[in-house]
């Protein structure tokens, strides 16, 4: 029996078991939007994306393995909606936020699961021009 899709009401979950030092930007991200009904993930999506390269910067890599682990889960047992923001909200802040196509190479990503690192490659091929990168068959 297949196990249930991870959602959006349930992805953050398990990065926070991850990574616990995200859990006072996820406190105030919920403080900052609890009356709006849904949250904006991508909005927490991109400050997990700011608090990985703070770490890695940092030299604090030690739980990368376990959040990756999750970003890896995210592409292969969430619903549409976790697996889009999986790459449009986190990948792709994590890509700008360490120098969009001038990045140098290396940052975060000996720490990407096969899946993962398929849908970061796509990005680099969606921003090289191929419009078709980030289509599921692409």
């Amino acid at each position: 029996m297949p196990s249930p899709l991870i959602t959006r009401s349930v992805m953050f979950e398990p990065l926070l078991a991850a990574d616990p030092s995200f859990r006072p930007r996820w406190n105030e991200f919920i403080a900052e939007w609890e009356e709006e009904g849904d949250f904006p993930l991508y909005l927490a999506l991109h400050s997990l994306a700011e608090h990985i390269l703070e770490r890695h910067k940092d030299g604090d890599t030690v739980r990368f393995s376990d959040i990756f682990a999750v970003v890896e889960c995210w592409h292969t047992e969430g619903d549409d909606y976790v697996k889009e923001a999986a790459t449009i909200g986190f990948l792709e802040s994590l890509q700008n936020l360490s120098g969009g196509n001038d990045r140098q190479i290396a940052t975060i990503e000996p720490w990407l699961g096969l899946e993962t690192r398929r849908w970061w490659d796509k990005l680099d091929r969606f921003w090289d021009g191929d419009v078709v990168a980030l289509r599921d068959d692409g």
